[in-house]
């Protein structure tokens, strides 16, 4: 786990509350890409035991817009960042704890820098992979497309 960006998403938690409820923690980012783990528990658990729809969504807004953030928060303070839109496949349950990864880091790096530069509004689709490591391995339980949209203020 990387306490400093876990700490970053901690405190976004102060203006998204629903963050601190979910518990998520970074397992990875850098260029590459970001990886998210939230946990199943008691507030993130649906009524048949497999992670809630929306804890779903959470984890995987953060997996596309971690590395966007840090970038924001380091080197293009003018930048805004906000999701367009997503699309989701659900392939099986999600009842375990789930890992949210994307491999975009450096198709996002670029969309900052554009939308930065250009101060045209970019967006990007970014792909992120959910799994139950400890369940399924690799295999994927479900798949969301976010439309990660970037302009200058």
């Amino acid at each position: 786990m990387l306490l400093k960006e876990t700490a970053l998403i901690r405190l976004l938690g102060l203006r998204i509350p629903l963050l601190l409820l979910v518990g998520p923690r970074v397992l990875e980012l850098d260029d590459e890409g970001c990886a998210v783990g939230i946990p199943l528990g008691y507030l993130t658990k649906n009524h048949l035991g497999s992670m809630y729809f929306g804890a779903l969504y959470v984890g995987a807004d953060l997996a596309a817009g971690l590395n966007a953030t840090k970038l924001i928060l380091a080197r293009h303070r003018k930048v805004n960042l906000i999701f367009k839109d997503c699309r989701s496949e659900f392939l099986k349950r999600a009842d375990g704890d789930v890992v949210f990864r994307t491999r975009d880091g450096s198709r996002i790096r670029q969309a900052v820098e554009e939308a930065d530069r250009s101060g045209e509004r970019i967006t990007l689709p970014v792909e992120v992979v959910a799994t139950v490591p400890r369940k399924y391995g690799d295999e994927p339980v479900a798949r969301f497309t976010l439309g990660l949209s970037l302009k200058r203020k």
